[in-house]
């Protein structure tokens, strides 16, 4: 500790930027248009990241359906003004960068093109852990000459690390399989930001004497850890970390930039980062923010959920089930929910609460309490439980399993193998579903993740139909003319008073 403090040997911590993705991600659901990150871009990277996160996760979704940009044209544009700095993006193993196994056609096509403009670093992940899930992926990135981060979903099933599924052996036993999948990096993924920091310092030194390859934490500041988690990792020898710029940061984002590099300053892990011009960086981002305003969310006082200390549920899941029971017009029973979302779970398997099995769990655990146990099924529900995403950490539940399968098209009896291997190859169909709105591979990608979205971001594309106003970007002078007439309706009602 006091080599740390006093210098020591030089280590200075590696940090990988997340603004342009997972921070208004997870603030703004996903909101940030390109043309509010190309004034910075070239100071982003001067700064010295080990990488930019740029695209994956809900990005691709986002910008086709909402903003209707082309979510390749994105890293292309990106790519003209970073140039020294690799893009880094998350992709969810098989599901790519959508909320199902896709056939392995799409998948290989995916990756390569995903390299061609630009992708440097995948960080790959399934929500079931089950590595079967990486292969075609992985063989695709790897051909192409890039860098693979394979990622381990952290999960609890108690307060802290350890139980029978969730424990120091199974991390080992993870990063081992990992590194010898030929893993260049292994990154911790806690989405759900319930890392402990004494529990992530154990396995930070566990895994450092177990793998030789860099190791890379991933959380989330939702539950108020975020910042202690990531000292503690520092001192114990983590290699790289993940941020953002301070306007992007905290509450369900990851930890902020600068106050990081200000504690680390004169240590032996002083990244060595020029503190004024990420502050230079963070006060152009206070200046596009207000665009994105009415995404953030303001239905509490506090930037943190101490709830998620004891529920678990991520930030992103929460907010899903607060919407089903408000269409419901039953939010008074949110803590029924809760209750049942750790039965549920375990009677599908324990799987980690992150992309899709957050909403797959979330959704049936809704259902179980409005509608009665498993009384209502959802067609995802059923294809865990057959195996069509995967082995989950834990059996499934042997009654649930013959609740949820009676009847179902498939078949009663689970798959146990690769689950793309039951998959037919889906390349063909999209180019029917598309036609002569498909002009190139990057179009049939879109169409093939997203068969009714993408068709319709392909008509917009193509000038055949006129973007409607919800996907035209919102300007500063529209905020003005909004809080000019905010402001004037404030004063009309306090005249009214007076």
């Amino acid at each position: 500790m006091d080599e740390f403090l006093e210098g020591g040997e030089k280590n200075p911590i590696k940090i990988q930027d997340n603004t342009f993705r997972d921070g208004h991600q997870s603030l703004l659901a996903t909101r940030m248009r390109t043309e509010d990150m190309l004034p910075i871009a070239e100071k982003m990277d001067s700064v010295g990241f080990w990488a930019m996160e740029v695209w994956g996760g809900a990005t691709f979704d986002s910008m086709h359906r909402f903003l209707a940009e082309d979510p390749f044209e994105r890293v292309r544009v990106l790519k003209q003004h970073i140039k020294k700095t690799p893009f880094s993006m998350l992709l969810r193993g098989q599901n790519l960068v959508g909320y199902r196994n896709y056939a392995d056609d799409v998948a290989r096509l995916f990756v390569d093109k995903a390299c061609e403009v630009g992708i440097d670093i995948f960080r790959v992940f399934d929500a079931l852990n089950d590595f079967r899930n990486f292969q075609t992926v992985v063989e695709r990135i790897k051909a192409n000459g890039k860098h693979f981060q394979g990622t381990i979903c952290y999960s609890l099933t108690e307060r802290r690390m350890g139980g029978e599924v969730f424990n120091l052996e199974y991390y080992r036993t993870k990063a081992k399989e990992l590194e010898d999948m030929g893993a260049d990096t292994l990154c911790l993924k806690d989405m759900a930001g319930i890392m402990a920091p004494f529990d992530i310092a154990k396995i930070v030194k566990t895994l450092k004497q177990e793998i030789t390859i860099p190791i890379h934490l991933h959380t989330h500041y939702t539950s108020g850890m975020a910042s202690m988690i990531y000292l503690e990792a520092i001192k114990t020898g983590v290699d790289i970390v993940d941020t953002c710029l301070a306007p992007f940061a905290l509450r369900t984002s990851q930890p902020a930039v600068e106050p990081l590099v200000a504690t680390l300053y004169g240590t032996s892990r002083d990244p060595g980062f020029d503190l004024n011009l990420l502050l230079e960086l963070g006060d152009y981002i206070e200046t596009v923010a207000p665009k994105y305003r009415d995404y953030l969310a303001k239905h509490k006082m506090s930037v943190i959920d101490t709830g998620v200390l004891v529920h678990q549920v991520p930030g992103g899941m929460l907010s899903n089930l607060v919407n089903q029971l408000k269409e419901a017009k039953a939010l008074e029973r949110l803590p029924e929910v809760f209750k049942e979302v750790a039965v549920t779970r375990r009677e599908l398997g324990t799987p980690p609460l992150v992309t899709p099995t957050s909403q797959i769990v979330g959704v049936q655990a809704v259902l179980n309490v409005l509608f009665g146990r498993y009384k209502m099924v959802t067609n995802e529900v059923k294809d865990l439980v057959f195996g069509l995403y995967g082995k989950t950490p834990t059996p499934v539940d042997p009654e649930v399993q013959k609740k949820v399968l009676k009847g179902y098209k498939r078949g009663e009896t689970p798959v146990t193998g690769r689950a793309a291997d039951y998959l037919e190859p889906e390349l063909d169909k999209a180019r029917e579903k598309g036609g002569d709105l498909i002009k190139d591979d990057y179009d049939l990608i879109i169409v093939a993740l997203y068969p009714t979205t993408g068709v319709q971001f392909l008509k917009w594309k193509y000038g055949v139909e006129e973007k409607p106003p919800e996907v035209k970007p919102k300007t500063l002078e529209d905020i003005r003319r909004e809080d000019e007439a905010m402001a004037a309706a404030i004063e009309k009602v306090c005249q009214t008073i007076q």
